[in-house]
């Protein structure tokens, strides 16, 4: 018989969760309709000046392109917004406003659970991974709970020699740790990519693990990271996954120092905002990630996609498929929204990002085939929705950016159009875009012993500054080599899933000219047309046609070796690591302290 007392607390316990709920429901709402507002007001703006000379054929479908581009502007701008106000609101207790799971603990209980962690590999140099990964084995080793965990290689690589190679680094590895549990597993075939090679190993192994831990190659996390994660999870049984967030490692080349520096702050206060309204339906980037393993094993595997077009066959980008599978299971998907260690690496030039960000697009498209999976939660919905739109965008402004350059052939279109609100438009749409770096970066400037952290608050205003010019010429590059790729999905033209390049001295200029020769003959061209016909609109076009006109010495020059020590030399782009990394090297060796 259940006593009065106990009545009492199951009813406070249900109306907390009802309290908690309706809390979630308005954060949601509030979301939706800020960015509703934001996209028709920018909407309304682009509609009124092109109006002016009345709307042609061609103005309708620029508005129709331009629509495409919004979603994603807004939901950026009002995710940093809100990252930015939880900073300043709650100082280092942000996290936990967002993930109240994570102040159930106090950081010294005892881990109870077995987990796994697992770095899928193909045709990648094993030795750095397995430096990476060894890094945290030996950490984890020094605690009292090194037993708690096995860590497992999950080879597809099918070149002879890489995979030699693999199989003496284990070897290697398990001669210098006995004590360790290090296993190693290569399939014959890449049979569904790395979601397949997980798939694999939980068929294998997952019933022995509570947890597992999925690393790519090029990840790094710290024992105290892991051990938070595990710690976590073991006191909230709602969670099915808790994602960290992931930031860049040191870096040498000038071209990854910039990206990563751009990142982490766009990253840092668009993560905490999202968290927010997202709540118990959070993110899976697919690796630095712990999982529940029983019901990802159950409900997480993913579908082969019927027929034999680009979109068909086995799913590229798992990742955000597999927390809305979890979400539909019935358990929480959340975030760890704070800078903890918990890293990766960052593609070494322009070419290589750009080859990246094609087999990420190829697999965000196939979403468009799941959006109606029967079960999702709807916010999962949305957010498959927002991973398909963000490549979407990428398209959409350059037709918008052709369609308007085609206005030139009909001259009385502008005919009234007035140049002050035109570059205001322009100006506000610029400063949107760059919403979340700014965020980010104001986030550091608001305390100083964070911004001493990367070299003082004038170090971050510099390389804030410089990182904005660079990305701006970045951006028209990458977005014109995914609105080719995306031509070609229409004709069922699809990426493989190839080993990446992580490290690499400089871009030499054939292979910079090989990937990016048709960004720089559409430049010029789209030069030419506007000097001939309309040379007033090159005030607005003049960073995209530089940046598309330049992009193979772009490319080339990011990665010079020169520029890349003297950014190293003057810290710009430095992150904490780089100056904790510098501060250790600066140290004498053991032997000589005494």
């Amino acid at each position: 018989m259940v006593s009065p007392r106990e009545r009492s607390h199951d009813l406070r316990l249900v109306q907390n969760d009802d309290s908690k709920a309706r809390d979630i429901r308005f954060r949601r709402a509030l979301v939706l309709v800020a960015n509703v507002m934001t996209v028709f007001l920018l909407f309304a703006a682009m509609a009124t000046f092109l109006s002016y000379g009345g709307l042609i054929w061609i103005e309708w479908a620029m508005l129709a392109a331009y629509a495409l581009t919004l979603p994603w502007l807004s939901i950026g701008l009002w995710n940093s917004v809100i990252g930015l106000w939880l900073d300043r609101k709650f100082g280092s207790n942000a996290a936990k406003i967002v993930n109240p799971a994570l102040g159930r603990i106090s950081g010294d209980e005892p881990i109870s659970t077995r987990i796994a962690v697992v770095m899928p590999l193909r045709n990648e140099d094993p030795a750095p991974s397995f430096q990476r990964l060894r890094r945290l084995q030996e950490e984890l080793a020094g605690t009292a709970w090194a037993k708690q965990f096995d860590f497992h290689v999950l080879s597809d690589t099918d070149h002879p020699g890489i995979a030699l190679r693999e199989e003496a680094g284990v070897a290697q590895w398990r001669r210098s740790d006995p004590q360790a549990t290090i296993q190693y597993h290569r399939r014959s075939q890449n049979t569904g990519y790395k979601a397949g090679n997980i798939a694999e190993f939980l068929d294998r192994s997952g019933s022995a693990y509570d947890f597992f831990l999925p690393l790519d190659a090029d990840s790094v996390m710290g024992a105290e990271t892991v051990l938070r994660l595990v710690r976590v999870m073991q006191v909230s049984p709602e969670i099915g996954m808790l994602q960290s967030l992931v930031t860049g490692l040191p870096s040498k080349t000038f071209f990854t120092r910039a990206f990563q520096f751009g990142m982490r702050h766009g990253m840092r206060s668009y993560t905490l905002g999202s968290a927010w309204w997202q709540a118990d339906c959070g993110p899976n980037w697919g690796h630095n990630v712990l999982i529940r393993t029983k019901p990802f094993h159950q409900h997480c595997m993913l579908p082969k996609l019927p027929g034999k077009g680009a979109l068909s066959g086995d799913i590229l980008s798992h990742d955000q498929l597999e927390a809305a599978l979890m979400r539909r299971a019935g358990l929480e998907v959340r975030v760890l929204a704070e800078e903890s260690d918990s890293h990766e690496e960052n593609p070494p030039s322009l070419a290589d990002f750009i080859r990246r960000e094609l087999r990420w697009c190829n697999g965000n498209m196939q979403y468009i085939r799941l959006l109606g999976l029967p079960g999702l939660a709807k916010l999962s919905r949305v957010q498959l929705y927002l991973a398909i739109q963000m490549y979407v965008a990428a398209p959409a402004w350059m037709l918008f950016v052709i369609l308007g350059a085609s206005l030139a052939a009909v001259p009385q279109q502008f005919v009234g159009a007035p140049l002050s609100f035109g570059l205001g438009l322009f100006a506000t749409l610029l400063i949107l875009n760059l919403m979340p770096k700014l965020m980010g970066v104001a986030q550091i400037l608001a305390d100083k012993d964070r911004a001493a952290e990367y070299g003082g608050r004038v170090s971050v205003c510099v390389s804030g500054l410089v990182e904005i010019l660079v990305s701006m010429l970045m951006a028209p590059i990458v977005a014109f080599g995914l609105s080719i790729f995306l031509v070609g999905l229409l004709f069922n033209r699809r990426v493989g899933w190839n080993a990446q390049q992580r490290e690499r001295e400089r871009l030499e200029w054939h292979e910079a000219a090989s990937v990016l020769w048709p960004q720089t003959v559409f430049g010029l061209a789209l030069t030419a047309w506007l000097v001939v016909l309309v040379p007033w609109a090159l005030i607005f076009a003049a960073p995209m046609l530089v940046a598309l006109s330049f992009a193979i010495p772009i490319a080339v020059v990011t990665t010079s070796p020169r520029l890349s020590r003297w950014s190293v030399a003057n810290g710009l782009f430095d992150i904490p690591e780089d100056r904790l990394s510098n501060a250790q090297d600066a140290l004498p060796a053991k032997a000589d302290i005494a």
